[in-house]
């Protein structure tokens, strides 16, 4: 993704911003596309934020700081890919205890592609640090696509110790199971794409559940699927050896239900 218009608290970010920012990865972030001026999911996005901060840094920053900084980095650009991150710079390895409200970064980025139109992928046992965080902590993530695709798959997918499937490196995955979407029960980021797609299964008639999964109960499923925000839903048409149908028709579905959800106002 090329270079964007990057900001802290609205102003043009110093080089001493993003020196920080580029020697210490505490943080969090949300990413999503911006269509003329309005989110799919923005509430969701929001809720990630202002939690992550809470956690990580004691303090909220405020919905209404938040929708107005966004409002200002993509106002020049209503149809954009925008990535909010909070970070401190009195936070780091020797000074981890500072407290307060986080800096708000936003960078501005034309909005990318799908990830793919289908994927093979590799099972790596692996299982994220703080999952339910959407963190800056990303050499982990990283570091498993190389391997990923070094041996000749897309993607990796990650089993836990316990033998449980989770999620990907940057995404969710369900499983479809006749007119059931099937989510793994396991330590993971929640994607606001994932809720999304649960907002609007009913209206495409289907519905869902969560439950441990394994790679012992591949063979039930008819297709799976991957998703973000980028990628409402990717087929999935291998996961290890194991291989799956494409069915487009089923995955047209799951797309049509992350459809459903209008965009929200920023």
């Amino acid at each position: 993704m090329p270079a964007g218009d990057l900001r802290i608290d609205g102003a043009p970010a110093t080089a001493g911003d993003l020196a920080h920012i580029a020697l210490v990865n505490y943080g969090a972030y949300t990413s999503f596309r911006v269509e003329e001026g309005a989110v799919r999911g923005l509430d969701l996005h929001l809720a990630r934020l202002e939690a992550s901060a809470v956690e990580l840094f004691g303090e909220a920053v405020g919905e209404d700081r938040l929708r107005g900084l966004m409002r200002a980095a993509a106002a020049d650009r209503p149809d954009c890919w925008l990535r909010v991150s909070l970070f401190s710079p009195d936070i780091g390895p020797r000074t981890p205890d500072w407290t307060g409200a986080p800096r708000v970064m936003t960078a501005v980025f034309p909005p990318p592609p799908p990830l793919a139109d289908s994927l093979r992928l590799d099972v790596q046992r692996y299982s994220r640090r703080a999952p339910h965080l959407k963190h800056a902590a990303t050499f982990d993530l990283i570091h498993a696509r190389r391997l990923a695709k070094g041996s000749g798959f897309d993607d990796a997918v990650f089993v836990d110790e316990a033998g449980r499937i989770s999620e990907g490196s940057l995404w969710n995955i369900g499983f479809i199971e006749g007119d059931r979407v099937v989510w793994p029960d396991a330590p993971m980021l929640a994607g606001v794409g994932q809720a999304l797609i649960r907002r609007g299964l009913a209206g495409a008639g289907l519905g869902d559940r969560v439950e441990p999964l394994g790679l012992r109960d591949l063979p039930r499923f008819e297709a799976a699927f991957i998703c973000n925000s980028a990628t409402p839903a990717c087929p999935v048409v291998a996961v290890g050896r194991h291989e799956l149908a494409l069915r487009p028709d089923l995955i047209e579905r799951v797309r049509t239900a992350w459809a459903s959800n209008p965009p929200q106002p920023i």
